[in-house]
């Protein structure tokens, strides 16, 4: 479908469903240098079957009949959030990914146009160059934290600073720790078990379950859940995605006894051998917000912040809220974190999947 022409690009929409349309986007994606999983197709289309948000690729293509660039846009909908378009849903990158500068000017305007033609719609780009004139640059609400893998155990240890090495070096000995890696059926219901109560405890909606598996599915050998036990008990779990030489963890956290047991800790730097062991050569992170527990909790495992930058457009200029920072939503994640575990885990999907 022809959605525009300008500049000698022609901006297309793009079938996910159709084999070669799908690979010749990854295609793309793996080989620009600033590509993520959350541009590829596999992501686009996993978070669509979990969570009914649209899948929409826009792809600019030259007069050679190249991509020259792509912007990867989920039609996010919520009755407690509201509608947006967002590059990308669930995920902490995505935006323009271009070869040409006049790619970009042209599939930002494309994007602007399909939000209008929804209702007036925000548009919401998590990374990438800058779209053009009349977009607001976001800058100093995020930060990401990557660093290099270290050649092995001991020098991955010597990288941690000192205090928080103390920590490690506790997980380390004791014995009822075990750390495995997994693709099955008992890794996810033990991740998502994990992963539900860490939310749940800090005052957020779980993602439905159907997400983590769509993940697994999509991107095959370059997703996998690492989970630390103590005993048979699973106490900290981490769904981890692969791409061009990065370990990113992505959806991770601990029981209410993770932090005595040091098990976050342990789990961290056990995928740190992980990657190195899949020739990875860099631990990303991810994003944490600028002033948050968990930034400084990052930062203390030896990562240095680096700030940010997303972009963002609307008809009117209104931008969404659904920072859980924000005053408007502080009683109801603290009303959130009372709930059983069973109401927060049947209610937070629902509620979850129009965050976006």
């Amino acid at each position: 479908m022809m959605l525009g022409n300008a500049a000698g690009m022609a901006v297309t929409m793009m079938d996910l469903s159709v084999a070669e349309q799908a690979r010749a986007i990854d295609d793309f994606v793996m080989d620009h240098r600033d590509g993520t999983p959350f541009h590829r197709p596999a992501w686009m289309q996993a978070v669509a079957r979990a969570t009914g948000n649209r899948a929409l690729m826009l792809v600019a293509v030259g007069p050679s009949g190249r991509i020259a660039g792509l912007l990867p846009l989920h039609h996010v909908k919520s009755r407690l959030f509201g509608q947006a378009m967002v590059s990308t849903a669930f995920a902490v990158d995505g935006g323009l990914l271009v070869d040409d500068a006049r790619a970009a000017s042209v599939l930002a305007a494309v994007a602007q146009g399909l939000a209008r033609d929804r209702g007036g719609l925000p548009v919401e780009l998590r990374g990438g160059p800058a779209p053009g004139e009349g977009w607001q640059r976001r800058e100093g609400e995020h930060v990401g934290f990557v660093r290099p893998i270290a050649v092995d155990d001991a020098a991955e240890l010597a990288a941690v600073p000192r205090k928080h090495r103390a920590e490690l070096r506790k997980a380390l000995a004791n014995p009822a720790l075990t750390w495995d890696v997994g693709r099955s059926a008992q890794h996810l219901r033990d991740h998502y078990h994990v992963y539900a109560q860490s939310v749940r405890n800090l005052g957020t909606p779980v993602f439905p379950r159907g997400l983590f598996r769509g993940v697994l599915d999509h991107f095959g050998a370059d997703a996998d859940i690492g989970i630390v036990r103590e005993g048979g008990r699973a106490v900290s779990a981490v769904l981890t995605l692969y791409h061009n030489g990065r370990v990113m963890p992505f959806w991770g956290g601990g029981i209410a006894d993770a932090r005595r047991l040091r098990s976050n800790e342990l789990m961290y730097y056990r995928l740190m051998g992980h990657g190195r062991d899949r020739a990875m050569t860099l631990f990303d992170f991810g994003r944490s917000k600028v002033g948050s527990g968990q930034a400084a909790w990052k930062k203390s495992f030896g990562f240095e912040p680096r700030s940010l930058v997303y972009h963002g457009w609307s008809p009117d200029g209104a931008v969404r809220d659904i920072d859980p920072h924000s005053a408007r939503y502080q009683r109801r994640i603290a009303l959130w974190k009372k709930l059983p575990l069973p109401i927060a885990n049947l209610i937070g999907p629902m509620i979850a999947r129009g965050l976006g």
